[in-house]
């Protein structure tokens, strides 16, 4: 397994004429004039997403994006003024998401846009209750998603 900073590479086998693997990005979809600089890169970043999902098809390795529904409690929040960590969720979540697209057939599951909790919700879960920070409050859509 290989990271970096947004990337994460698992090569599940690797054969001597077929390889396999899958790259999921994780980004955000929606863009705000107000944030041009890091807009540009999620586009790109997505882009160069699907580009990839297109080329790398054919030797069986899939890359595939995923973003939060819901603003995720990070350490990044402390950059983000107003944004109470109670109506977030746990980071476990998007690990959760990432582990169900990470075991799918990098052949026939790439060049997607996937929300964790649409990931999940496709994977049988049906309680999101235990991501909330507390489930009493009601949460807050992602900052580039609604």
């Amino acid at each position: 397994m290989v990271e970096n900073s947004m990337s994460l590479l698992v090569v599940t086998s690797i054969g001597e004429n077929t390889p396999i693997g899958i790259v999921l990005r994780l980004q955000h979809p929606r863009w705000f004039a107000q944030h041009t600089a890091y807009t540009v890169s999620k586009f790109a970043m997505a882009m160069l997403t699907f580009g990839l999902a297109a080329e790398w098809k054919a030797e069986g390795v899939a890359f595939n994006c995923l973003w939060p529904k819901t603003v995720i409690r990070t350490a990044a929040l402390a950059l983000v003024p107003g944004i109470d960590p109670l109506r977030c969720r746990k980071p476990e979540i998007v690990a959760d998401a990432a582990h169900v697209i990470l075991n799918r057939d990098a052949g026939a599951f790439t060049g997607r846009f996937c929300i964790d909790e649409d990931v999940l919700r496709e994977a049988g879960v049906t309680d999101f209750t235990g991501y909330a920070v507390d489930p009493r409050q009601k949460l807050l859509a992602d900052l580039f998603l609604e």
